[in-house]
């Protein structure tokens, strides 16, 4: 099994605005789109008009609607992936040592050619951040495009993750949170970024900031609301229940 780095070089990752998500979805299309023409095994799509649709995504949009006593209902859209934590359980618990974090920046990535497809990362992830891919088998997750972000022959502009790139709100943010001077670092910090889920003891290095107006929605509530998502319509409608209760 693989060992986590004491420390690292950077830790890149990303900042997500709440507040600002209209959930559209352009992050989870620049993000299909580019992760299957480019890293690792394409992102399949099996019987995509049929009665069994599977397919594989590397960031998902949860839309969730807030209703209270006491204030307005309230949308908010929650986008999720991997939050390339410092403690991340995905990496201790891969038998081949396929899953790892770099010492260089902090990213979490897969070893496609060494990964045997046995799930574990996945029932690991407190997230749902993982998905096995249905055509290679080999557990797929966000790289951060980490072939975009060094990639000299992009204009400087595009080197960053498709999703950030992409995204027509600017709800997204990318950068480097061990330099307190970085962009998402004082951002985080303006706004209050929280981690999800910190009970978990993860330490994710990506931030959420939450929705102005507080007093409509409490942040550790909203973060609490995303156990990962069960697969099924039925166990889905579940899921949405419980997070609802706990607003």
């Amino acid at each position: 099994m693989t060992t986590l780095p004491a420390t690292t070089q950077k830790k890149l990752g990303l900042v997500i605005d709440l507040d600002t998500c209209v959930g559209c979805h352009a992050c989870v299309i620049s993000c299909k789109g580019w992760n299957t023409e480019n890293y690792g095994a394409p992102l399949a799509d099996l019987d995509a008009y049929g009665g069994n649709p599977e397919g594989t995504f590397l960031n998902r949009v949860h839309t969730f609607e807030v209703t209270r006593e006491t204030a307005p209902p309230m949308v908010v859209h929650f986008p999720k992936s991997c939050l390339h934590c410092d403690n991340a359980p995905c990496v201790t618990v891969c038998p081949t040592g396929a899953s790892y974090k770099r010492v260089e920046d902090g990213i979490v990535l897969v070893n496609e050619s060494a990964c045997i497809g046995c799930g574990l990362c996945a029932w690991a992830c407190p997230y749902g951040a993982r998905e096995m891919d249905g055509a290679e088998k080999v557990m797929k997750k966000c790289t951060l495009c980490v072939d975009r972000i060094y990639n000299e022959n992009l204009p400087e502009e595009d080197r960053t993750p498709a999703c950030v790139r992409t995204c027509p709100a600017g709800a997204r943010h990318f950068g480097d949170f061990s330099d307190p001077d970085s962009h998402v670092s004082k951002l985080s910090a303006a706004r209050g970024g929280f981690d999800l889920m910190p009970e978990q003891g993860t330490a994710p290095v990506n931030k959420y900031l939450p929705p102005r107006g507080r007093d409509t929605l409490d942040v550790p509530d909203l973060a609490s609301m995303c156990e990962p998502a069960p697969k099924t319509a039925k166990g889905f409608l579940g899921w949405l229940d419980r997070a609802l209760e706990r607003l």
